[in-house]
């Protein structure tokens, strides 16, 4: 062959080869890309769990709106408070300047107590969050409408706005509201506060656990705080874990019983001296009556506590045991109120991890059932279904798994049966090489997020939806909204 052919035949050759590389680049690319607005309703592909469905996933006409379906919108509230987001610079309450977001010009924000029973009402009003903001109630299942969800639910509050949530108090627990726009930095930021359905008592301890800055924090304090109580008084310990990562925590100076988990009572708790895993945004209650010598709430390293012992007493310091907790077989059994094994939808949530283009970025994103983000699952439910649910893990690190709306009940870990008191959740740490069978009866319709609550894995696709047959959303994700759910 003359050498002026090879050289062209080299050349073809090295075209094809860049092509073959850069065309099939080219469409990954091309594929992974989000619109700048889009319907969250209409979002991936519908799966029905095996069940019948009346409507195709995106034949939404007649269909109920997710403003329509909002608590008590008349009578004069229970519980009325106003909360003001702003983006400042402010002081922990240890000292330390952090450059975030206040609640009522502080972080955490302001308790909001309420009874079961109670019409709360929140008027949230933003006044310099430059990204808008809202409230989701984090693990109280509120009406699809006061969820609190930028661009599934409402519209992010822009400065200078404000948005009402009324709804009732339906369940005694230990909750928290915080920013359900751009959340991986509004809440790291400091936009979020606790919530407590139940009349306070004399031994109550609320210790809200975040990291500012790298500085872990219970209620904006480094280091070691104290509240005094009389030896023998009930403390019951409502500890509530706000950042991305599972902590350990437990009680030194005594065995204590986990009494709630995320809102819920454990029934016939015993005691222990274990540690206890608590996922992101998850709560645990811990009770157990002040000894003479005080106990002492340890939340990961002994270096950051809260003493809670008689004036005067210095409580005990120390380490927590290596020993964990299992809420599979803690506790004992009670009736769940209906019967998973007649479930009529059945769904699958795979957690994967693939390398790959995500909005035409390159890099290693989370996968669901095999699809990035949006291609992921709808999981489509009717009103009265008997939901069952396994979620598995191969994507080599931990998710804690949070459904809005609704909580699931535990049936198995690893095809281990639970044999405990039941594990109601709303917040599940799935570990890595773990699968869960969980169930719930799909009582409340809407349009629910459900999604990993290490906020920037939700930022990287680990997010979908849990969405009503019939159920339609006025609202856009992107758009001159600027929402952005996460």
């Amino acid at each position: 062959m003359p050498e002026v052919r090879k050289r062209k035949w080299g050349k073809l050759v090295a075209l094809g080869v860049v092509l073959a590389v850069l065309v099939p680049l080219g469409y990954l690319w091309a594929t992974s890309l989000v619109p700048g607005q889009y319907n969250p309703a209409d979002m991936g592909y519908a799966d029905y769990g095996g069940g019948t469905h009346s409507m195709g996933h995106m034949d939404h006409m007649g269909g109920m709106s997710v403003a329509d379906l909002t608590g008590p919108k008349t009578g004069t509230p229970d519980v009325n408070v106003t909360l003001v987001a702003r983006k400042q610079k402010y002081q922990l309450a240890s000292g330390e300047t952090v450059d975030g977001y206040t609640v009522n010009g502080t972080s955490p924000g302001p308790l909001i107590r309420a009874k079961v029973g109670d019409v709360v009402q929140v008027t949230f009003v933003n006044e310099s969050v430059p990204d808008g903001a809202t409230l989701h109630w984090h693990g109280i299942d509120v009406p699809n409408a006061e969820d609190g969800v930028a661009g599934v639910t409402q519209d992010a509050v822009p400065v200078g706005g404000k948005f009402v949530y009324r709804f009732k108090a339906e369940q005694a627990g230990t909750y928290w509201y915080h920013s359900h726009q751009v959340s991986s930095d509004e809440v790291k930021g400091g936009l979020f506060g606790p919530i407590v359905i139940a009349p306070a008592t004399p031994g109550e301890v609320v210790a809200t656990i975040h990291t500012y800055d790298g500085k872990r924090t219970i209620n904006g304090r480094t280091g070691s705080a104290r509240v005094n109580l009389p030896a023998g008084t009930p403390a019951r310990v409502r500890v509530i874990n706000t950042d991305n990562t599972v902590l350990r925590v437990g009680l030194l100076g005594s065995s204590y019983k986990v009494v709630a988990v995320d809102g819920h009572d454990v029934h016939g708790p015993t005691l222990t001296t274990a540690a206890y895993a608590l996922p992101a945004g998850g709560r645990v209650d811990l009770e157990a009556a002040v000894p003479a010598d005080g106990l002492r709430l340890v939340a990961g390293a002994s270096s950051l506590s809260l003493g809670i012992a008689p004036k005067g007493t210095d409580p005990p310091s120390g380490d927590l045991p290596g020993d964990t907790v299992d809420l599979l077989k803690y506790g004992t059994p009670a009736p769940l109120g209906f019967d998973p094994s007649k479930a009529t939808r059945n769904f699958e949530y795979r957690i994967g991890r693939t390398a790959g283009f995500l909005d035409g970025k390159p890099g290693l994103w989370w996968t669901i059932n095999g699809h990035k983000f949006p291609d992921v699952p709808m999981f489509m439910v009717a009103e009265g279904d008997v939901v069952r649910m396994k979620i598995s893990n191969t994507s080599g690190q931990a998710h804690p798994m949070h459904l809005h709306g609704h909580h699931v009940v535990v049936l198995s870990r690893n095809g281990v049966a639970a044999t405990g008191s039941p594990w109601w959740t709303d917040t599940l740490e799935v570990g890595n090489k773990e699968t869960y069978e969980i169930a719930f009866v799909a009582d409340n319709p809407g349009l629910w997020m459900d999604h990993c609550h290490n906020l920037p894995h939700a930022t990287e696709g680990l997010m979908t939806h849990l969405m009503y047959e019939g159920v339609t959303t006025p609202y856009r994700v992107g758009g001159h909204s600027k929402n952005q759910p996460e």
